[in-house]
């Protein structure tokens, strides 16, 4: 089996050190690059393909930051943050912006292996503890909605949202708006995001209720 190819972005080199040597003690991974911001991280992403970008949030240029740009022009990059923070927002914004996993500091070395090889395998992580507050975070949210959660989408999402409101399939949007496919699955991952929503028929029914209350 080839071993998953990971890049490791954080600013603290003696803590990138560490990840490193002990993914490759204990086999299955290769790093395939290092780097210490958020430029960085793009750079290595679009000059190594890693299987999975592994990134930390404090750092010149904002871990969060990076996530949205890399998975515009790399959509089906896999990308965990590894970091301190256990903010609900910060996990939330992670995940909004399409990060396939958050993981603690904290954890050891083997825990995070198997957290590299769940989302290697097309799975998400959230280290348990983060996982509960959030959804009491996301409980309180739902519990005031915005009035008009179609204002959160950008102009490209709203293009494409309604395309499929009109019964378009994910090829049909993108021959019409002249994208990849694969681009069009990563926007509408992030409308759903946005909406809160499971699946097209209930993203097409948030776009009629905001169009009626208008």
């Amino acid at each position: 089996m080839a071993p998953i190819r990971i890049a490791v972005v954080d600013d603290h080199p003696l803590f990138r050190e560490g990840v490193t040597r002990s993914l490759s003690e204990i086999g299955g991974f290769e790093i395939v690059g290092e780097g210490g911001t958020s430029d960085d991280a793009f750079r290595i992403v679009e000059e190594k393909r890693p299987d999975i970008l592994l990134m930390d949030i404090s750092m010149p240029g904002g871990g969060l930051n990076a996530i949205r740009p890399i998975l515009d022009v790399f959509p089906d990059q896999k990308i965990v943050m590894l970091t301190v923070s256990e903010t609900s927002d910060d996990v939330a914004k992670a995940l909004g912006s399409g990060a396939k996993g958050y993981v603690l500091k904290g954890v050891g070395s083997r825990t995070l292996a198997e957290v590299l090889r769940t989302v290697a395998a097309g799975e998400s992580y959230v280290s348990p503890t983060l996982s509960a507050r959030l959804l009491g975070t996301l409980t309180q949210r739902n519990a005031s909605p915005s009035p008009d959660p179609i204002s959160e989408l950008t102009a490209r999402e709203k293009e494409i949202l309604r395309l499929v409101a009109a019964g378009l399939s994910n090829k049909r949007v993108a021959l019409e708006l002249d994208l990849q496919e694969k681009t069009v699955k990563h926007h509408m991952t992030r409308i759903f995001s946005k909406l809160r929503v499971s699946n097209r028929t209930e993203a097409a029914m948030a776009l009629r209720d905001a169009l009626e209350q208008r």
